[in-house]
């Protein structure tokens, strides 16, 4: 890896919004923190490793696999869980309300029965508010977003159970 593609990886990291991302290969080790510097944080490192090093570290055991964590199983069930209702997707990139206006109450409560057509949320895009109406009948389970924050293109908002 030279010196132009660690830049690149490095402007790229900054522009994705990662806060910290490291890469090892068998040569190389990169540490990209992204952020302002504090007095507890610290600056990006590169580190290199010399040949006799890389020679040792080809002849060392193959790292043992470690069994996933009680965490891990709980999310892989919530996952299973979260696959038997249908996801509604942002359709535009904006800032995503729950009310049409502050002093208004929400479209959309968790346990709520909508149907077809019904107005869940609505998405700012550039000063224009779009009504983002359900195209599925069911009982909101899960809101996914907060009031006022920025949504992407296809990014869930809602679980409904069809059901």
């Amino acid at each position: 890896m030279d010196i132009k593609e660690i830049q690149s990886l490095i402007k790229f990291v900054a522009k994705s919004g990662a806060s910290e991302v490291k890469l090892e290969t068998d040569d190389i080790k990169i540490t990209i923190r992204t952020g302002s510097l504090s007095a507890n944080s610290e600056p990006t490192y590169v580190h290199t490793m010399p040949m006799a090093q890389q020679a040792m570290s080809a002849a060392a055991p193959a790292p043992v696999e470690v069994p996933a964590a009680a965490g891990a199983t709980e999310a892989e069930k919530q996952k299973a869980e979260d696959d038997k209702y249908i996801t509604i997707k942002s359709p535009i990139i904006g800032t995503f309300y729950r009310k049409p206006s502050p002093d208004k109450p929400v479209f959309v409560e968790v346990g709520q029965t909508i149907g077809t057509g019904d107005v869940l949320c609505v998405i700012e895009a550039m000063k224009l508010f779009n009504d983002i109406e359900s195209e599925v009948s069911g009982t909101i389970v899960k809101i996914l977003v907060d009031d006022s924050s920025p949504v992407e293109f296809d990014q869930p908002l809602f679980l409904v159970d069809p059901s």
